[in-house]
């Protein structure tokens, strides 16, 4: 089961190790130094039987709960790379932010007796990743 959540955030591609130019080459217009944002969609899908009590895998409920807590408080109108803690010292990409959105919501929402099944976020209309663990 897939719960959707909406954030937007602004960062830079960039690594501090290489000069202006190599960044520039690399990232293009994402190493502005002035920053750019993006309207993130990020979709967390959990995994596990069936409770038939419930018909439910996972309440989306406290799925939500779990990823405004773990995510969306701490990253929605803020920039990426000064403002989160989980991504300080990383490059902002969108590959290492889901990795890092894993890492935050495995151990609540498998506390709930379902399982993280996948982190997937939506960067552009057309970019998108989707990580599994």
């Amino acid at each position: 089961v897939t719960r959707k959540m909406h954030f937007n955030a602004a960062h830079r591609v960039y690594q501090p190790s290489w000069s202006e130019e190599q960044n520039q080459a690399c990232f293009g217009k994402c190493a502005n130094a002035n920053w750019h944002g993006h309207n993130y969609d990020l979709l967390v899908t959990v995994k596990g039987e069936i409770n038939p009590e419930t018909g439910f895998v996972a309440n989306l409920s406290e799925i939500s709960d779990i990823i405004k807590r773990e995510i969306l408080d701490k990253v929605d109108h803020k920039n990426l790379d000064m403002d989160v803690d989980f991504m300080t010292g990383k490059i902002s990409s969108t590959e290492t932010l889901a990795v890092e959105c894993w890492k935050q919501l495995e151990g609540p929402i498998n506390a709930l007796g379902c399982f993280l099944h996948s982190v997937k976020l939506q960067e552009t209309e057309k970019n998108f990743v989707e990580y599994f663990g």
